[in-house]
């Protein structure tokens, strides 16, 4: 008796749609592709973009209204005296909350590359990614109470005797405020604090490529642990240092929320962009400030990749 051939069921639209990405993978990979490039591209890009182009604009001083011809002068605004001093305020905040941070993360970063094992690794990610799962708000308005004039460090300097040091310090210009909530040092504080894990985990990555054996001819060839450090570790973890303070840099650069709770009436850059296309309503000058940044940043890139500083992320 001959046998009947087995009668397959239909090919519904999923099999024929699997078949024909399973025939074609470019054209499953430009499916996958296509929706996040273009919310890349309609969203993110576009919108920069158009602050590109509002930063060639000009506002009329005395109606307020925002004249849509192409004029370089929003640019020049931005060498005033007081808006210069913004931008060299934020650089110069940038530039030392990523070198505190660098020398803080470092004997961490080195510790847990070359020390922590099982159970006191997982303790040790544990402690930098804690801090980043509580709310950004909530860390700063934490340490406004902690830097207050009735907080726990002015009760602990009133106590070992340093109330007046501290006081003292707080007269000078450069230190400057009632409290250290509301000066330049307790802004630089609170940013070491809130961008310091984004230091510590590149780091850590750079410092566990060293190889041990490295270390251990360094030694053999009679090089001292100063010597080993100079010429053999810092070297090696210089990439994972530069690529952690793209965030540290980059992300004091714009922090707007900091500066506004905790220190002075002195702005930054990001205060100010937030100021100039709010209550100023001035939104030619607030996109000229926002370019600022860009820029620095693309430069800093540009730099740290010829450093290696990628390959440490």
């Amino acid at each position: 008796m001959p046998h009947s051939p087995a009668i397959l069921p239909e090919r519904g639209l999923a099999d024929r749609l699997t078949a024909t990405f399973w025939r074609h993978p470019r054209l499953l990979l430009a499916v996958l592709l296509t929706p996040p490039l273009l919310w890349l591209g309609v969203v993110y890009l576009g919108s920069l973009a158009a602050l590109l182009l509002q930063s060639f604009f000009s506002i009329d001083e005395f109606s307020g209204v925002v004249k849509q011809e192409f004029t370089l002068k929003t640019y020049a605004e931005l060498f005033r005296a007081q808006n210069l001093d913004i931008i060299l305020r934020t650089l110069l905040m940038a530039a030392l909350v990523t070198v505190a941070s660098a020398i803080i993360a470092f004997p961490i970063a080195y510790y847990a590359a070359r020390f922590a094992r099982g159970r006191w690794k997982a303790v040790f990610y544990l402690g930098v990614m804690l801090p980043l799962w509580s709310s950004y708000l909530v860390k700063v308005y934490a340490w406004k109470l902690i830097l207050a004039r009735e907080g726990i460090v002015t009760w602990v300097a009133d106590h070992i005797g340093a109330g007046p040091l501290m006081a003292r310090a707080l007269e000078e210009q450069w230190f400057g405020g009632s409290s250290l909530s509301t000066s330049p040092v307790g802004t630089f504080i609170v940013f070491v604090y809130i961008w310091m894990p984004y230091m510590i985990l590149p780091m850590q990555a750079a410092l566990e490529r060293v190889p041990g054996s490295m270390l251990e001819a360094s030694a053999d060839l009679g090089a001292s642990r100063a010597q080993t450090f100079r010429t053999v570790i810092f070297p090696l973890a210089l990439p994972g240092i530069v690529a952690g303070s793209i965030f540290t840099f980059s992300l004091t650069l714009g922090d707007y929320i900091v500066p506004q709770i905790i220190g002075n009436s002195a702005r930054f850059i990001g205060l100010a962009v937030y100021q100039f296309q709010g209550t100023a309503g001035n939104l030619p000058l607030a996109a000229a400030f926002a370019v600022v940044p860009i820029v620095i940043m693309l430069i800093y890139l540009a730099i740290a990749k010829r450093m290696g500083a990628f390959d440490a992320l």
